[in-house]
């Protein structure tokens, strides 16, 4: 098995090399890991909605050794702090450089079975060089647009360190 330091850093540069094909092949490689993961989490999602949420990233949290807090609040949204990325992390401390699009890997799938499982969500990727981010997912739409323009108001400088699927 490769070790995770050497798997990260390949893998930002698997992102540099698709960012010099176009952003047809990045959105591609999304589109093909998007259905990849809906065979691990679709149906959790669907059936279990935000709790299932909780339930497949408390996994993560555990299986990949984050710095992270899954929070389910009131039963309309379900937040995912990621306090200490260890793939990002791992990636600024190596000699190749991280990838700028790097980030976008966990949104390039993520949104995609979220919008397929029903739910709205909106990611705030903080920053490329601090491994921290935020997910928030919605059962409401009308929810999901006020907390983007919530965060889109910290982000004025940098617009596309805050994506969702809506």
């Amino acid at each position: 098995m490769i070790p995770s330091d050497h798997f990260v850093k390949f893998y930002s540069e698997v992102f540099k090399y698709l960012q010099k094909r176009g952003q047809a092949a990045v959105d591609e490689y999304y589109s093909t890991i998007a259905e990849h993961q809906k065979t691990h989490c679709l149906k959790l999602f669907q059936e279990k909605g935000l709790t299932g949420m909780k339930e497949y990233w408390d996994h993560i949290i555990f299986e990949e050794n984050c710095d992270a807090d899954a929070i389910l609040e009131d039963g309309k949204s379900y937040t995912f702090y990621m306090h200490g990325c260890p793939s990002l992390g791992k990636v600024l401390d190596n000699d190749a450089g991280v990838c700028d699009i790097y980030c976008m890997h966990c949104p390039g799938w993520v949104l995609p079975v979220m919008s397929a499982a029903g739910y709205y969500c909106v990611y705030d990727l903080v920053r490329k060089d601090i491994p921290r981010c935020i997910l928030k997912a919605f059962k409401h739409l009308e929810d999901a647009q006020k907390y983007l323009e919530v965060v889109k108001k910290r982000h004025l400088n940098d617009p596309e360190m805050v994506v969702c699927n809506f």
